[in-house]
This record gives structure tokens, sequence and C-alpha cells, in this order.
């Protein structure tokens, strides 16, 4: 896959504000199920503003911070300050750029959202060589298919359907992505992983956050940190796209707030034999 600088674009300002977290359970599912044991390196590819890097920082003697999109890693350092993580590394450069980053090994490598993104069994098998007896690629996602709904608080779901609408009025009915349309891969994580010197992996989950809301200036967040929808590719009617946003918002609360169902967080897990 090309690169394309504007995938992004405009969008770090955002995305610590709109996106959900991942499950609080994360970090200990990871110890539970790779036996990390406080040490040793984390490479975080495709890092944004640092959400996993941060979130798993005193897991690791040593976290990195791999993204191509400068203002990202400019809110990662800025997160990382805040959250008492100072001494993360962060790198400019693509997951495909790993080999070329004079990186030391690595006991984990993961990608936060981020893997369908890259030419992935090269990267796959990049990451394999980087990694040491024992190390892992974990690619995390929300699922929000593993398992029924549950019970929503008092404030409304976010209205998506309506929003997407909306979006299609300004942008039209194709999903866009940098340059050009958003592209996914046909097929899922474990198949790609089975395609290369892995050979398996195998997926477990973390329970989501369920009572998660968000106002409304949070939602808008969220979808201004959307590669379909990131500020750029409005143009000059980005201010009249956030005006509708909120105001079609405001008719859907009467509380200011929305309830935010993630999913569960899914990691998909493939080990290099030890």
């Amino acid at each position: 896959m090309a690169p394309d600088p504007l995938l992004y674009r405009g969008c770090a300002a955002h995305y610590l504000l709109g996106r959900p977290p991942y499950s609080s359970d994360l970090p200990a599912t990871l110890v539970r199920e790779l036996g990390l044991d406080g040490h040793d390196t984390l490479v975080d590819v495709g890092c944004g503003p640092g959400v996993l890097a941060v979130q798993l920082a005193s897991l690791f003697d040593t976290v990195i911070g791999i993204d191509p999109d400068p203002d990202m890693l400019a809110e990662a350092e800025r997160h990382a300050l805040a959250s008492g993580h100072p001494g993360i590394d962060w790198r400019l450069g693509r997951a495909e750029d790993i080999a070329s980053l004079g990186l030391a090994p690595a006991r984990l490598v993961t990608f936060g959202q981020s893997f369908h993104w890259t030419q992935r069994e090269a990267v796959a098998s990049a990451v394999y060589d980087l990694l040491t007896p024992g190390g892992a690629l974990v690619a995390i996602t929300h699922d929000i298919e593993a398992r029924p709904f549950p019970e929503a608080p008092t404030d409304p779901p976010i209205p998506d359907g309506e929003v997407q609408h909306l979006i299609a009025g300004y942008l039209g009915p194709d999903y866009r992505a940098g340059r050009g349309l958003r592209w996914q891969p046909s097929d899922r994580y474990e198949a790609a992983l089975a395609r290369t010197t892995f050979g398996h992996a195998r997926t477990v989950h973390a329970a989501g956050r369920e009572d998660l809301t968000r106002d409304v200036d949070g939602v808008i967040a969220g979808y201004l940190s959307m590669s379909y929808s990131a500020p750029h590719l409005f143009g000059d009617r980005l201010g009249s796209f956030v005006a509708a946003m909120r105001a079609l918002l405001g008719d859907r609360t009467a509380t200011g707030r929305f309830w935010d169902w993630p999913g569960d967080t899914a990691m998909v897990i493939a080990m290099k034999p030890a």
C-alpha cells in the first residue's frame, strides 16, 4: 500500500477526545497471555497520539511509538508527559520502515487499529525478525460483535446512522480516505498472519467499557478523528459540517451526553516460538 500523507491529516487534535479507550483490563490480559514481567521493549506501530503506548508503558523498560504523521507524534508526546511517561521514544516512520529504523529487539510489537493500513504480510515478517524468541505481534481493535450489547445507561446511543447520512451529504456516498477511497482488506488479521512466518494467531478479548459517555464536542471529535471524515476532506465546508452535526446531536439528547459503546477489546496474538 502506497503511503498517503493525507490519511489522517488534521485528525490528531481530535483523537484522544473522540476515540473510545481500550479495555481497562488490556494490560493485565496481555501480562497473563504473554507472560510479561515488567521488562523488555514494546514497539507500538501506527501509534497515533500514543493511546496504546501510554496505556502499556508501565509494563516495559523501553517503549517506542512509530507513526508517519508528525502531528500524531506531537500529540503522543503531550499525552505521555501528561500521563507521567516522559521516557517514551517517538519515531517518525511507517510500519513498512520497521527494518530500517535501527530498532532493538522487542518483546512485544502492537498495532492499535492500524494493522489493516499496512502491507500486512511484509510487515508481519519484519516484525517476526524484530521480536525476541517468545515475543509477540498483537493487533488490537474494538470488537462490537464479540457479545450482545450491554444494557445502555440513561443517555441515548450516538445516532451513527444519521451522522453517516450527514457525512455522505458533504463528502458523497463512498467512504473517503486520504487522496482516494477507503480500502479494507477482504480477510481477517488471522488469515493474513497465517500466510506469514508466524503461521498461526489466536484471539482473546478483554471486557469493553460499558459506561462510557460523551458530550456533543466529544462525539464530534470522534468523527473528525476518522480517516473517512478527516477535517481536510471537508475543505472550506468544515465549519458548516460541524455546525450541522452539532444541531443534529443537540436534537437527539436531553442530557447533553451520548452513550458510546465501542465493544470489547480484541487482541489478535501471533507468537514467535521460544
